[in-house]
């Protein structure tokens, strides 16, 4: 048998890939990340991802699936690693992928590390991906997930082979219609939880008046065409990326 630690984030992707961990035999424990700051996280409940009510969420699946159950405080080293960088790169116009960010230094590299401290061999989540070992080669592979609409392996491209060969994701391996149904017939009470779409740290979707909050410097100015004419007004050049058209007010 071996120990396993579940990353659990509320949802139900994360409650069947712990279940189907403990049916296959492994000692599992049940962790779950809090990370946004907390004016963001509990301003809104219900949306985004990583708050309170999802922490709560998650303690209740562990506990009918009667497994252990933390919460780790990564608040600083997310504020650090993906707030920071997530404002700094909208200051020099440029599109971040927070998401990545986060897997990458966050979910895998702090999570491994408290994974190792608790004597656990892997760590376990509920990405719609899979990894496999390269037939011929020492290496591991990133998969798509079967279910190509709900495919994550795009922000999880940056994992080292390290991070790979530490990690599992069952769920990768069915639908999303299959997992909410697993749910459904294990009585988790997230079977049919809403999804979460906007960026945890910013769960209410309003991205502008976060980076204006956010940044140092945010200086108003004139829109204009290639030939000087002034078609509207902005906020701010870092509440904007290249090529960006909504909320420009200038369709």
């Amino acid at each position: 048998m071996t120990r396993v630690v579940v990353a659990m984030s509320g949802g139900v992707d994360s409650s069947v890939a712990a279940a189907l961990m403990k049916q296959q035999g492994h000692e599992v424990i049940g962790v779950t990340m809090t990370l946004s700051p907390n004016e963001e996280s509990s301003a809104h409940k219900g949306r985004g991802c990583c708050s309170v009510w999802d922490v709560t969420d998650a303690e209740k699946v562990a506990w009918a699936l009667d497994i252990p159950h933390y919460v780790f405080n990564l608040r600083d080293a997310f504020e650090k690693h993906v707030i920071s960088d997530f404002v700094s790169e909208y200051e020099k116009g440029r599109t971040p992928n927070p998401c990545r960010r986060c897997n990458q230094h966050i979910k895998f590299d702090h999570l491994l590390e408290r994974a190792e401290a608790l004597d656990a061999e892997a760590v376990v989540t509920g990405h719609y991906a899979r990894i496999s070992k390269h037939p011929s080669e020492d290496r591991f592979m990133l998969l798509r997930g079967h279910d190509l609409a709900k495919d994550q392996s795009y922000v999880l491209a940056s994992l080292t082979q390290h991070q790979l060969s530490k990690i599992l994701m069952p769920v990768g391996m069915y639908g999303k219609a299959e997992i909410r149904r697993m749910a459904e017939e294990l009585n988790l009470g997230v079977a049919h939880k809403k999804e979460s779409m906007d960026l945890c740290f910013i769960p209410d979707g309003d991205t502008a008046g976060f980076l204006k909050h956010r940044m140092k410097t945010l200086t108003p100015g004139p829109i204009k065409d290639l030939s000087g004419e002034t078609l509207g007004e902005h906020d701010g050049l870092g509440a904007f990326t290249v090529g960006q058209r909504k909320g420009l007010g200038i369709a």
